[in-house]
């Protein structure tokens, strides 16, 4: 299958009022009146996977005020088409932008494989994507083989294939869509029979192929890292792009912006197209620290032929969103 078409656009529209062509959105006007320092960073996936690099950002910048959103109704992107995953991704960063943050992280492989060029088109914004960890993996895989775990977006999207051609030619690659990690996550189901079950039906071919090295290819993914790793063994690398991400980060921010000179530690809020009440506790939960969490409404005028999450094995929060007509 070849790789999926991106969503296009052309200028002159601006997205946050329902249309959907792409717009350029300045840096907001009150951005030069304000103390950088206080101004948040902006970071969103389809859901909670984000968080995974939020904990990493919260590690190495814990100074930092952090807004992340979750697009929890409708998670995930990787069953979702280019244009929906573009759709989304540009309202979301529009959003994000109008709240003054001073760089934009999609945490989202998918949302970066398809829309990043989008984002970066749209804002003067520094714009960070996530990709899967092919280059790290090649330069540690021992055997000669690596493993990318993935939704299947990502699987089959030209920006991963352009990794391995570029950093993994010579190194035999298995590439595994494995959507219903994606499913766990979200439930807050990170242990117990039905992970380890779930996590063994993606993880074993790579067993059987003598992989000694697995590339979390999907911010989710690390939250599953203890029971991934008992599954592969305990002699397999497993990799993501978190800690990377975090400092890059660092390096965009302000050169005079050193930690030891805030007097705050930060913090997180969470806005979530779904329902706070059933999204906030779970992110708290995987983020190991308190956090506010709030409703986010997306104007959606152009694009309701697009489904919200729904199915009978639906996290809660897909379900609470839905229902509640989100």
């Amino acid at each position: 299958m070849g790789p999926p078409r991106r969503g296009t656009g052309s200028p002159g529209y601006d997205i946050r009022h329902g249309q959907l062509p792409l717009a350029f959105i300045p840096r907001p006007r009150y951005a030069g009146r304000v103390n950088v320092h206080s101004a948040p960073l902006g970071i969103f996936d389809s859901g909670l996977g984000g968080l995974s690099v939020v904990a990493e950002v919260r590690r190495l910048l814990p100074a930092e005020r952090v807004l992340y959103v979750a697009d929890s109704r409708f998670c995930p992107y990787g069953d979702r088409s280019p244009d929906e995953i573009s759709t989304r991704s540009r309202l979301i960063a529009a959003e994000l932008i109008e709240r003054g943050a001073k760089v934009l992280v999609a945490a989202c492989n998918t949302a970066s494989a398809v829309a990043l060029d989008d984002l970066r088109a749209m804002t003067d914004v520094p714009v960070i994507g996530v990709e899967p960890a092919v280059k790290p993996a090649a330069a540690i895989a021992s055997n000669g083989k690596i493993g990318v775990l993935a939704t299947a977006r990502t699987a089959m999207s030209e920006r991963l294939h352009r990794l391995i051609e570029r950093y993994a030619s010579d190194l035999e690659v298995h590439i595994v869509p494995a959507p219903e990690l994606v499913s766990l996550v979200e439930r807050g189901i990170l242990s117990g029979p039905e992970c380890t079950a779930s996590v063994a039906r993606y993880v074993r071919p790579l067993v059987d192929y003598r992989v000694k090295t697995i590339v979390l290819g999907c911010t989710h993914f690390p939250f599953l890292r203890p029971v991934i790793q008992r599954v592969a063994g305990s002699d397999v690398r497993l990799i993501d792009s978190g800690e990377a991400i975090a400092r890059r980060i660092e390096t965009l921010l302000p050169q005079t912006q050193g930690n030891d000179q805030l007097d705050t530690r930060g913090g997180v809020e969470l806005l979530t197209t779904g329902e706070p009440n059933a999204v906030g506790p779970l992110a708290a939960r995987l983020l190991g620290e308190e956090l506010r969490s709030r409703k986010l409404t997306l104007a959606e005028t152009g694009h309701e032929s697009y489904p919200p999450a729904a199915s009978p094995r639906a996290a809660l929060a897909w379900a609470a969103s839905t229902s509640a007509g989100a």
